[in-house]
């Protein structure tokens, strides 16, 4: 877990660098989005397949196309999480 980013920074959050320089380097994914959840939710990686399926890493859920890759919503503490991933 590493410090929560100012907001709508486009960096990858530093403790996930290399478990997204390794998805990168060892599949046919390309990486839109990620968060380490800072504590708060799970690891999350957005990934586009070669045949544009768009869906998150861990859980496979199939996400499909959003302008601007807005995947993400804040939560009133400004933390950052997938709702389609939010168990209700």
């Amino acid at each position: 877990m590493c410090n929560k980013l100012p907001y709508n920074n486009p960096r990858i959050d530093k403790c996930i660098i290399p478990i997204i320089n390794d998805l990168n380097k060892s599949t046919n994914l390309k990486t839109l989005a990620s968060c380490c959840g800072h504590g708060k939710y799970n690891t999350t990686i957005v990934v586009k397949n070669k045949k544009g399926n768009i869906f998150e890493y861990y859980s496979n859920k199939l996400l499909g196309y959003k302008k601007r890759n807005r995947y993400y919503k804040k939560d009133e503490k400004g933390f950052y999480f997938i709702p389609e991933l939010i168990k209700k």
